[in-house]
């Protein structure tokens, strides 16, 4: 299969709309983005193709990344920056099933997917298909599962996608801090290609007003405040689940200049053949 990262960054995206700051000036110069998130997973045996969230910058991603149109989607929780392009389905789709979780979060009293029915149900060409978390399902020619992490406060889900003829398998965290639980730890683990959260460098924590947590034997915080992980929980979890290849994700602008675009953080339009 072929992984296309369409957009690699967090809410407000790099370049952040208005902003100068040091980051947002290099990554102008540099010619990259990093729109809002979403991955385009191709099964080449198939010619099908799998979209894992739908970023507000849908449009501009499939104008701009040559991939095609997505035959399905996944959503791993409703936050604007991961759901809110579903809009763009108005006139572009003659029918897109759209795969979510059916667990009830507390927080709001409904699951991801009713969710989706509710805010989209203008969108009669749109099918919502509810999962269990952890419980494997098949679309596009592909394994899928929803794998729980920790978002707080809204339940949210890392997505892993396997081929079932070649055994390639590419793990996404979601959003989330370092605290996965060990079941999704197991899931996630021993992926081909590993695409992580990792908003910030762990040294932002001190910015944060909750600081940060699930510090390690150095006292290096491997979550921002509660949401996020930081580069170095990225590196730490990717280390723990043995990863062939990692690209750090949902990244903010609050990076140094001078460490933003090092690697392993991603960028819009890269590709990866599993």
């Amino acid at each position: 299969m072929r992984v296309t990262l369409l957009g690699t960054g967090d809410t407000t995206g790099t370049p952040t709309v208005g902003c100068d700051c040091d980051t947002c000036e290099r990554a102008r110069e540099l010619g990259v983005e990093r729109s809002r998130f979403a991955v385009h997973v191709e099964n080449e045996r198939t010619g099908e193709s799998l979209l894992i969230d739908l970023s507000p910058d849908f449009r501009h991603q499939f104008l701009t990344q040559d991939v095609a149109l997505p035959d399905a989607a996944v959503v791993t929780h409703i936050h604007f920056d991961h759901l809110d392009g579903l809009g763009n389905a108005y006139r572009v789709f003659d029918d897109l099933p759209v795969h979510a979780t059916g667990e009830v979060d507390p927080v709001t009293g409904e699951s991801v997917a009713d969710t989706i029915r509710r805010k989209y149900d203008y969108l009669d060409r749109v099918t919502v298909h509810d999962h269990d978390p952890m419980a494997p399902f098949r679309t596009c020619g592909l394994d899928v599962r929803f794998v729980p992490v920790d978002h707080p406060p809204l339940l949210c889900y890392g997505v892993v996608v396997e081929d079932p003829e070649t055994g390639a398998k590419c793990s996404l965290t979601g959003d989330t801090s370092y605290g996965i639980p060990d079941e999704s730890r197991a899931a996630l683990a021993d992926p081909d290609l590993l695409l992580a959260d990792a908003i910030v460098p762990a040294s932002s924590a001190r910015h944060h007003p909750l600081g940060g947590k699930h510090h390690d034997a150095d006292g290096v915080p491997r979550t921002f405040g509660t949401k996020h992980m930081t580069r170095e929980g990225a590196l730490d979890l990717a280390d723990e689940l043995g990863a062939d290849r990692t690209r750090l994700v949902h990244v903010a602008h609050f990076y140094p200049a001078d460490e933003a675009f090092a690697e392993p953080l991603a960028v819009d339009g890269e590709q990866y053949d599993l």
